[in-house]
């Protein structure tokens, strides 16, 4: 399958003696059980649990590398920086713009591949060679993430690829500060710590986690006919069971109650996306299953 760079993404490069514990204080991932050649998915939260900035992050030599969507840079920086206080960490954007992603074929050439330049002006151990994106990795599939331009395949490519395996992503498939982490699947995904100690917004995630509250999870979407817009809503006998989120044809992403989804497929009742009759299926890889009450979904 070819390389496809993704032009939207932006780096910041995160390093000094206390890289790891300034992070480790902060995000919900628990970046001192990062591989070497693992990048994760994670998120910078809300004190109240939500999701204020998500990212990807991996190991670059002696620091880490965050990756996150363009206009989010900027805002995570200063966000970051105001937590820095006397820490001895250096924040700094990268001089590289846009990610490429490679799977099967390309994702094993990129582990192999030297020569970009990392975000000092540098060769960076994982900006080089590529890190295996964890997400897919649990849905089986080999994916790397490599800064800069390195190849030139089709975005739709990679869209319908994360589609099919209920990989999501922030502006398409849910807004900033209106999800909690359960709510994309990372308590399944690698994103989420609840070992790893005290973090902001952790207090409340925990709860839902222990509680076993989170009702509201990311499914795949499919019709026999192109699905409308995203935004569009998805009803159970014109009641609201979720949003649809990334579409590509007749495939698609959700955010969906699985409390009430689930009873209606139990019931019988159709499921729509405005006028489209679809289906909703929970990842494989997540383990998850629709409830066929009212009982409140199991984290």
């Amino acid at each position: 399958m070819p390389a496809v760079f993704l032009k939207d993404r932006s780096l910041l490069f995160v390093s000094g003696a206390e890289a790891q514990s300034f992070l480790q204080n902060l995000i919900t991932t628990d970046i001192a059980a990062l591989g070497a050649d693992e990048a994760r998915p994670g998120a910078l939260l809300t004190p109240q649990g939500k999701i204020l900035f998500d990212f990807m992050i991996w190991q670059d030599g002696d620091g880490y590398m965050i990756e996150t969507d363009a206009d989010q840079r900027d805002s995570m920086l200063k966000r970051l920086t105001m937590y820095k206080l006397r820490a001895a960490v250096t924040l700094a954007p990268s001089t590289e713009e846009g990610v490429t992603v490679a799977w099967g074929e390309d994702a094993e050439d990129s582990q192999g591949v030297r020569g970009s330049q990392g975000a000092r002006g540098s060769q960076g151990a994982r900006g080089s060679q590529g890190a295996r994106d964890s997400r897919f990795a649990k849905a089986g599939v080999t994916l790397t993430r490599r800064p800069g331009k390195h190849g030139d395949g089709a975005e739709a490519l990679y869209d319908a690829l994360r589609i099919s395996h209920g990989i999501v992503t922030s502006g398409s498939d849910f807004a900033l500060q209106d999800a909690f982490p359960h709510d994309v699947l990372m308590d399944f995904n690698g994103g989420l710590s609840f070992r790893k100690g005290c973090y902001v917004g952790q207090e409340v995630v925990s709860r839902m986690q222990h509680r076993g509250t989170a009702r509201r999870r990311v499914v795949t979407v499919s019709a026999a006919t192109d699905l409308p817009g995203t935004g569009t809503e998805i009803t159970a006998a014109g009641k609201p069971v979720g949003t649809l989120g990334s579409v590509d044809g007749g495939n698609g992403l959700a955010i969906v109650r699985i409390d009430r989804a689930g009873a209606a497929m139990a019931a019988g009742t159709p499921l729509l996306a405005g006028d489209t009759p679809v289906s909703l299926v929970l990842p494989a890889w997540s383990g998850l299953v629709f409830p066929t009450s009212g009982d409140e979904a199991s984290a």
